[in-house]
C-alpha cells in the first residue's frame, strides 16, 4: 500500500481535544473494503472516512464511512469533517459548497463565516417510526419514568440512521442515564434504531438552549461525545411535536460534557407544506496531518 495522507480533526469542537474525534484519509480509492475496515480499526474513533477520489463526481467527492467493527452509510461528524479537509486540502480556494457522495445518497455541505466559521450540512427528510413506552425506556436507562417529559413520545427517528429520541426534564436526570444490560439487548431487538439520545432544556451553559447525551453501544462506543446524525434527528423530532412552540427551530446543543469532550451542535429546521427541512452545523478544528506507511 503506498503511502496516505492522513488527518485528525475534532468536529463539533469550539476548539481542540473537544468534541467528536474524526479520521480522514485521502485518496483512499485504490483501498480494497478490508483494507479501509482495518484502518478504521486501527484509528479507534467512532467513525473513520475515506474519500476515494479527489476530482468529483457528479458533482460530488466519493466518501466512504468505517466505525471500527463496519461501514455506515451516513454519519454526522464525519460529514462535516470530511468536507473540511475538502474544502481546505484539496479544493484549497474559497468555496461556499462541498457535496459529498455517501451511501445514503448526496449530502451538501456548507460553509458561513470562512474556515473557522460553522459547516451546515443538509440532512435528508426525517422519518418518524415506533413510539416506545416511557416505562420501558426508562428501565433502560436506570431512571424513574418521572424523569421523563410525558407531554413528548419517545420515538424512533431517522435522517438516514434511526435513532431513539428521549425527552427528559432535567440535567440531573441526563446525568443519571445509562445503558447497557439484558434490558437494552431486548429493548433493541427488532428495533430500526439501536442507538439513543436523551435531551433536556437544562444546559451547562446558559448560551445553549439544549443538553444531550448520545448511547452509541451498538456501535462498540458506550457514549459518544458529538452525533450529528443523532442531532438531525433530534432536530426533525422538535418541529413535528413543537417543542419550542412552533414549526421553527434554530437552537444550540451541548454533548459530551459528562465524558469530558464538550460539544456543540447548531440546528435549523423547518416544516413547510408537511415536509421538515434539517441542517445540522458545528465548527471543525485541525489537530494532526500526517502519512500512512
Amino acid at each position: 500500500m503506498e503511502k496516505l495522507t492522513f488527518y485528525i480533526l475534532d468536529v463539533f469542537a469550539e476548539e481542540k481535544y473537544a468534541g467528536n474525534q474524526l479520521a480522514v484519509i485521502r485518496d483512499a480509492g485504490a483501498l480494497s473494503d478490508n483494507q479501509m475496515q482495518r484502518i478504521a480499526k486501527e484509528m479507534n474513533y467512532s467513525e473513520t472516512t475515506f474519500i476515494l477520489s479527489e476530482e468529483p463526481r457528479d458533482g460530488g467527492y466519493d466518501v466512504r464511512i468505517f466505525t471500527p467493527a463496519f461501514e455506515v452509510p451516513f454519519a454526522g461528524h464525519p460529514t462535516l469533517g470530511t468536507a473540511y479537509v475538502i474544502k481546505r486540502e484539496i479544493i484549497e480556494k474559497a468555496v461556499d459548497r462541498v457535496n459529498l457522495n455517501l451511501k445514503v445518497g448526496q449530502i451538501p455541505v456548507t460553509f458561513e463565516g470562512g474556515d473557522d466559521g460553522i459547516l451546515w450540512m443538509k440532512q435528508n427528510e426525517p422519518t418518524f417510526s415506533q413510539t416506545i413506552e416511557q416505562q420501558s425506556i426508562s428501565e433502560v436507562l436506570g431512571i424513574d419514568g418521572s424523569d421523563i417529559d410525558e407531554r413528548l413520545p419517545v420515538q424512533e427517528v431517522s435522517t438516514g440512521l434511526f435513532f431513539m429520541i428521549v425527552p427528559l426534564k432535567t440535567l440531573d436526570a441526563v446525568k443519571r442515564a445509562k445503558i447497557g444490560g439484558e434490558k437494552y439487548l431486548r429493548l433493541i431487538e427488532d428495533r430500526k434504531a439501536k442507538d439513543i439520545l436523551v435531551f433536556c432544556p437544562e444546559t451547562y451553559s446558559q448560551e445553549n438552549n439544549l443538553n444531550a447525551r448520545m448511547f452509541f453501544d451498538c456501535y462498540g462506543i458506550r457514549e459518544d461525545p458529538a452525533t450529528g446524525s443523532a442531532n438531525g434527528c433530534l432536530a426533525g423530532y422538535l418541529v413535528k411535536h413543537r417543542y419550542f412552540g412552533n414549526d421553527k427551530i434554530d437552537v444550540r446543543v451541548e454533548q459530551g460534557h459528562e465524558i469530558g469532550r464538550p460539544s456543540l451542535l447548531y440546528l435549523r429546521a423547518e416544516e413547510k407544506a408537511g415536509k421538515i427541512d434539517v441542517s445540522v452545523g458545528g465548527k471543525v478544528v485541525m489537530v494532526a496531518k500526517g502519512e500512512l506507511i
